[in-house]
């Protein structure tokens, strides 16, 4: 049986993280070039033209895997200008040449997304994926997937996640993909804090 898993998230979610975990499988057909470099642009995505395009999926050739994964950001950007992923179309096309379609949608704190967009982007355009995954919700089986969680648990989440998504993940291949934690730059330390004193308060009492 083939298969097509696609990942996407809002920009700024962790695309370039999962796109690395979970094509790293000898038996996936992903963004294998990201696996030699900590970060590349998205153009280089094997599917990058197909997103803007999905009828270049009629010239693909489906006989290279039985497991594809592509990742695409919502919104990505071409020519500077924001653009929402043709999913729809996409999945339609898609559809014809693999028998299974499962979709993986990328979650981050929603103040480190803000933050990290108007770095990058200087627009916060979360807002913009949110609206545009209410037609993946409607119409496909989605999961979901956390870079929090990744981080936290690492090799064990993407255990459960091969379970949850039947996908081949090399986990022996992954620890050097998870030594950095993205949000770390966004995290300040808070040395106090109003309620302090009375969680103290509740620790001596009990």
């Amino acid at each position: 049986m083939t298969r097509l898993l696609i990942i996407t998230g809002p920009q700024g979610s962790g695309n370039h993280l999962f796109s690395k975990c979970l094509a790293v499988h000898e038996d996936v057909y992903g963004w294998k070039s990201l696996l030699n470099t900590y970060w590349e642009g998205h153009h280089h995505e094997p599917f990058a033209d197909a997103w803007e395009d999905p009828e270049l999926l009629h010239e693909f050739n489906w006989s290279q895997s039985d497991y594809f994964v592509t990742s695409v950001s919502c919104p990505y950007f071409k020519n500077k200008q924001a653009v929402v992923p043709k999913y729809e179309k996409f999945i339609k096309i898609a559809e014809q040449y693999v028998d299974q379609i499962d979709v993986a949608i990328i979650g981050r704190d929603q103040t480190i997304l803000k933050y990290q967009q108007l770095r990058v982007r200087k627009e916060h355009t979360t807002q913009i994926a949110l609206d545009s995954f209410k037609w993946l919700f409607e119409h496909q089986q989605c999961s979901f997937l956390s870079q929090e969680l990744l981080a936290l648990y690492k090799v064990d989440y993407l255990k459960q996640v091969s379970k949850q998504l039947d996908w081949p993940i090399a986990y022996l291949s992954v620890d050097d993909i998870l030594t950095n934690d993205a949000n770390k730059k966004y995290i300040k330390n808070v040395q106090e804090y109003w309620l302090d004193d009375e969680v103290h308060k509740a620790v001596n009492e009990s």
